[in-house]
């Protein structure tokens, strides 16, 4: 797969949004619903360096392989970027991104779904379950006695 069919990709998935930002960024980003799931830089010296979001599993595999690195400045959010997308597998590359835009798509509000077009049971069907949208887990509200010497007079 070399850019211009990555590109054509991108902008076949459902409600994507492709958008040009300039200086000083210079990339293109691909985007559902405000929400980026991949972007092009189009400036030199990263000239068509291609990055995208991956589950945590798969960014641990990635950043292992030559050409696979993590996302300046999104890395720690487990965004990968690869180097030239001519030299990874087509296959591949399109689960990859269909996944992260399927994850985006899933972080859409119920309403902006709506307003899109698009269903988070058919975004959520390929997705695999330990990645579904978590669960926040409930804070602790008990609260431990308080040490005589420390309390406030």
């Amino acid at each position: 797969m070399n850019v211009e069919q990555a590109k054509a990709f991108c902008r076949s998935l459902p409600a994507s949004h492709e958008r040009l930002l300039g200086e000083p960024g210079n990339i293109l980003v691909y985007s559902v619903g405000e929400k980026n799931f991949a972007w092009f830089k189009t400036s030199e010296p990263e000239r068509w360096r291609f990055s995208f979001r991956v589950t945590p599993e798969r960014f641990v595999e990635l950043t292992d392989m030559p050409g696979v690195k993590p996302a300046r400045y999104m890395g720690r959010f487990r965004w990968i970027t690869i180097v030239d997308v001519r030299t990874f597998p087509a296959a591949y590359l399109r689960e990859l991104v269909q996944w992260s835009h399927a994850y985006t798509v899933q972080r859409l509000t119920r309403r902006r779904r709506e307003a899109l077009g698009l269903s988070v049971e058919a975004a959520s069907a390929t997705l695999p379950l330990d990645v579904a949208r978590p669960r926040r887990a409930r804070a602790d509200t008990t609260t431990l006695p308080r040490d005589k010497s420390t309390r406030r007079r």
